[in-house]
């Protein structure tokens, strides 16, 4: 059994870890704020496990004293999944921004070098590290965008261009916790994650899009689509996402202090308006109402992970094609919502 602490343990990428801990029978340390929409719906649903091996501490990263108080427990493990989630937001409010994300990771990187040195810690970051890739050639085609040069998608090696507040402060994390595994010796590694999405999440107009626009669908909503719709992003299921961060303690050893792209890669990609829209009517059986909008600050024309580093460092790749896992996270989201509205 191994003790696990987890941050921002009551979201949706956080409650999907402590389950599978838990159902391993580990001992589970949820810390969070419960600020997230649904977040208070996913921890009800892990204390609904009725497992001791699980408690929860009630804090937020920015507060350095509770951080240090639940690295008492002295974990083997470490998931740092907490902060402020969504571009839009950190344009609007970029001082709370940069004090969950920038300073919180900060904080959460301290408490663990003073108290736990020995913990495996692991980073959620995000593609958004790269920017808007303005010098990377794109191509239109019929229904979506794509890289000219690189039909792998972008690797580990592609300059940082930190774009918009959200940006900043997730690089600043980055380098953060990759800079500690240097110069402190910790156990870091730092996962670029692209579009996560399956059961649990609560998606919203600007984070967790593929299950927004489900649940929009599921209630009969409107759903705006920013841009022409043929931006593409590769996608990667939850599940598979939990197996690349076994992957990385299972090689800890030989990977600490390194930085992966963890996404669906170029066979798990989707444009968002015209190709994920048609799967998305398929499964509601009856067209839907989309508005069209303008584009977002730093909306990417295409974002896709050359995942090959993770697929030779870690033996890892994706399991769940989208088809799939989108089926998977509708039939949830109609057990959480209801059967969908009429067309």
């Amino acid at each position: 059994m191994s003790k696990i602490l987890i941050t921002g343990g009551a979201g949706f990428i956080g409650c999907n870890v402590a389950a599978h801990h838990l159902r391993r029978g580990d001992t589970v340390w949820v810390f969070d704020n419960l600020s997230r929409v649904g977040a208070q719906h996913n921890l009800d649903w892990l204390r609904s496990m009725d497992c001791a091996e699980l408690t929860f501490v009630k804090g937020d990263v920015r507060d350095m004293d509770a951080l240090v108080a639940a690295l008492g427990c002295a974990p083997d493990r470490l998931y740092h999944l907490a902060g402020q989630v969504a571009v839009t937001s950190s344009v609007t409010d970029p001082r709370t921004d940069f004090e969950q994300n920038a300073l919180g990771t900060f904080n959460v990187l301290e408490a663990t070098r003073l108290h736990a040195p020995e913990t495996i810690f692991l980073y959620a970051s995000t593609n958004k590290v790269y920017g808007d890739m303005v010098a990377t050639q794109v191509v239109e085609r019929e229904t979506r965008y794509a890289y000219r040069d690189l039909p792998q998608g972008i690797a580990e090696d592609q300059p940082l261009d930190f774009h918009s507040p959200y940006g900043c402060s997730k690089g600043c994390g980055d380098q953060y916790v990759r800079d500690y595994a240097r110069i402190y010796g910790l156990r870091t590694v730092v996962m670029r994650q692209s579009c996560i999405y399956g059961p649990r999440q609560f998606g919203v107009e600007d984070q967790g899009w593929v299950a927004h626009f489900c649940i929009a669908a599921r209630q009969g909503r409107p759903i705006t689509i920013y841009g022409d719709g043929k931006q593409v992003r590769d996608v990667l299921w939850m599940e598979d996402l939990m197996a690349a961060y076994d992957a990385a303690v299972e090689r800890i050893d030989t990977v600490a202090g390194d930085v992966f792209n963890i996404g669906g890669g170029p066979d798990h990609t989707v444009s968002i308006g015209r190709e994920f829209r048609p799967m998305l009517e398929a499964l509601a059986g009856h067209p839907l109402e989309f508005h069209s909008g303008p584009w977002r600050p730093g909306d990417q024309r295409i974002y896709c992970s050359d995942i090959r580093k993770a697929q030779r460092d870690l033996d890892w790749h994706p399991q769940t094609d989208f088809a799939s896992g989108l089926r998977q996270l509708w039939e949830w989201i109609g057990e959480q919502f209801g059967p969908p509205a009429c067309g």
